[in-house]
């Protein structure tokens, strides 16, 4: 198992440790694997899925800017009106933060995304500083994304289909990533706090919280743009 070793502070998540000292938690890597792999497999195969979604739009909007650029004048098919419109969006300052435009990351690290989530399905265990290191730029990854739906929802005045799709793919990745690291434990939380966290994990509370967000952002366009939308 990659990145495992022998003296790992807790067991993987399938282990019931509460009349067990740290100390005392010493498992068979091949008892214990086949189990935490099935406790993950779920999270990936929610990032792959993600993370497929999340590349296609941003190669549609990495295409519908290079054609920006070449035509400014040019009709995108996702401009249905003043409040769907992803060339408005597109022509925004905000829309190429870094000098290019920002669908050109999603080309870039969606594709490695991809390969962590299909090698964990296929059973890799990456190391803890791995998924950490992951956890964090995705991190950053959301707040980017979230950050840019703000932008475009009150400032812009009109929003992006494939930029919320690239939002929503955003946030099931990182539920997934910290889905993933809350069970394997790689955050190093001690026993009582880690069974707490592994037993609401159990139930899908994080699940549920994906689909509040997703409720809430759904029914802030609805309010805003309940006219152009419907009428």
């Amino acid at each position: 198992m990659i990145g495992a070793t022998a003296d790992d502070r807790f067991p993987e998540p399938v282990v019931t440790t509460s009349n067990l000292a740290p100390e005392a938690v010493a498992l068979d890597d091949a008892a214990v694997a086949p189990a935490a792999r099935r406790l993950v497999r779920r999270p990936f195969a929610v990032m792959l899925a993600s993370s497929l979604l999340s590349l296609v739009a941003s190669f549609v909007l990495s295409v519908d800017a290079v054609r920006l650029a070449a035509n400014p004048d040019v009709a995108l098919s996702c401009n249905i009106n003043a409040a769907i419109s992803c060339g408005k969006v597109a022509v925004a300052w905000q829309a190429s933060l870094f000098g290019f435009p920002n669908a050109f990351l999603g080309l870039v690290t969606e594709p490695v995304v991809i390969t962590i989530a299909v090698a964990a399905l296929a059973g890799v265990r990456f190391p803890r500083w791995f998924m950490l290191a992951a956890q964090a730029v995705y991190l950053l990854g959301l707040v980017f994304a979230y950050w840019l739906f703000t932008q475009s929802y009150f400032v812009i005045g009109a929003l992006c289909p494939w930029c919320l799709l690239v939002t929503a793919s955003t946030t099931t990745v990182f539920t997934s990533l910290l889905r993933v690291n809350l069970l394997q434990n790689n955050f190093g939380l001690r026993p009582r706090v880690y069974e707490r966290a592994a037993s609401l994990l159990r139930t899908g509370v994080d699940y549920a919280v994906v689909a509040v967000i997703f409720v809430l952002l759904t029914a802030a366009i609805v309010v805003k743009y309940q006219h152009e939308l419907f009428g």
